[in-house]
């Protein structure tokens, strides 16, 4: 598994201990993360003046760390500490940086700001005196960093424990912390830096990373490719979109059972009038079908319960959104058949009825356990999780995303990548990044139907 590895509170406690277990002094791997947070700071701000605040725990000695080698290249450094230092190595770095330290509440604004007072494992907010002095300083600097995560946030669900500022650089020490990518904390800064410190971390779970695509081989036909069919329903707009996402996702063709007299939209989507439950079934029983979709457009009646039936009896990789979900309701971990994926938005996992609580990677990694199916857990920081407990984490997609229809494209193109590559996970994974890709090339106040007609541009960038 490729990307970023990112690790709670508790792992990077205990992959820490495992490093000082193997012989690496404490002290050690605090110098490690002040020097290649300072590497950092260099590049970006050179000798511009620079103000550390710096923390009572080992986020502080991170920063007495920094102040400490950006002195000795010339910067005019300032640290400014909140109260005195409480852990062993962080009173070490404090001694060692040997200058002076100002009250937090008395010092005065600087070009750049680095914010290291609390990281990892905060339990509570800061102080609204504390809180509001952080952002007029952050607010006041050209250049601003924070030491691991911003001063404020709940490091495993990335919630605001206290209001915190916008940082150009967040710096991540030895991992990416949940934090880092979950919102609203994911939204606290501009840019993303993991610095490397020499920590073990499991890749378990990971910022999911751009896919490695492949071509077509010379041999390929329509059907080695991939067959995919779209169920379609009373609102055959959403169904539509699900089709055409599906037939420039890569895979070799697409029909769309419709429910009622209608066309694809696309001349090379086959359209298949399946309006009764036996015409249906009839369709679903082509063995060369490598994925079914199934949800998008589908309808809530009587009616649609059938057809999702009728589709969850098929024996095919399935693909489950909207409606799809809101009928399966609370039976949903009996009534799907495993390895299926299933993309919901909060909303629609709610209707599940799972009655998950915690942070967004714990409830979405519960779920896919469950039900034994890839569960994408949608919003501006999609959560892709397998059964076996494999997590990618996607931030920064497009706002402009939160548009009627884009999830059912999304539906389609992670069908699409099913019947690719039979890998209901990497094909997950494969439909997110390529869905956000497709955003960023369309730019803004897009439509649905502009993502389908750039994705053939985002695959060919993965190629």
């Amino acid at each position: 598994m490729s990307g970023l590895a990112i690790l709670t509170a508790a792992q990077m406690r205990a992959a820490e201990q495992a490093a000082i277990a193997s012989g690496i002094p404490e002290y050690e791997l605090m110098e490690r993360a002040g020097a290649a947070a300072a590497e950092i700071i260099w590049r970006a701000g050179a000798k511009r003046d620079l103000l550390v605040l710096c923390g009572p725990g080992n986020n502080g000695g991170d920063g007495f760390v920094i102040a400490r080698l950006l002195r000795a290249r010339g910067v005019p450094v300032r640290v400014a500490a909140l109260g005195e230092s409480r852990t062993e190595s962080s009173l070490k770095a404090r001694a060692a940086w040997n200058g002076p330290v100002e009250p937090f509440d008395q010092a005065a604004p600087a070009t750049q700001i680095v914010d290291a007072l609390f990281g990892t494992g905060l339990s509570r907010g800061l102080e609204d005196a504390v809180a509001d002095r952080l952002s007029s300083l952050t607010a006041q600097a050209s250049f601003s960093y924070a030491v691991d995560l911003p001063s404020g946030v709940d490091t495993d669900s990335g919630a605001l424990l206290s209001h915190a500022p916008l940082f150009g650089v967040c710096i991540a020490l030895g991992s990416l912390k949940p934090a880092h990518v979950l919102h609203p904390a994911a939204g606290l800064f501009r840019r993303l830096v993991c610095a490397d410190i020499g920590i073990v971390a499991s890749d378990q779970v990971h910022r999911l990373s751009t896919p490695h695509l492949t071509r077509p081989l010379t041999s390929d036909h329509k059907y080695s490719r991939g067959l995919v069919a779209v169920v379609g329903g009373s609102m055959a707009g959403a169904g539509r979109l699900a089709a055409r996402a599906a037939a420039r996702s890569g895979a070799g063709m697409v029909r769309y059972l419709a429910a009622a007299e209608a066309a694809a939209g696309l001349d090379a989507i086959v359209t298949v009038q399946a309006k009764t439950i036996s015409e249906l079934e009839s369709s679903l029983v082509d063995g060369r079908l490598a994925a079914v979709v199934a949800g998008p457009g589908l309808g809530s009646d009587e009616r649609a319960k059938e057809r999702l039936a009728a589709v969850l009896a098929c024996g095919h990789p399935l693909v489950l959104d909207a409606d799809a979900l809101t009928l399966l309701g609370s039976g949903a971990a009996e009534g799907i058949p495993p390895g299926s994926i299933l993309t919901p938005h909060e909303g629609e996992f709610a209707r599940l009825g799972f009655n998950l609580r915690g942070d967004k990677i714990s409830r979405a990694t519960e779920a896919a356990r469950r039900t034994d199916a890839v569960i994408v857990l949608k919003g501006a920081d999609s959560v892709v999780a397998a059964p076996d407990g494999r997590v990618a984490v996607s931030s920064g997609a497009s706002p402009w995303l939160s548009t009627a229809g884009t999830g059912d494209v999304l539906a389609g193109l992670a069908a699409g990548r099913l019947a690719v590559s039979g890998d209901p996970f990497s094909a997950a994974c494969e439909a997110v990044w390529l869905h956000g890709e497709a955003a960023r090339r369309a730019g803004e106040a897009f439509a649905a139907d502009d993502l389908i007609a750039e994705l053939p541009a985002a695959i060919a960038s993965r190629l």
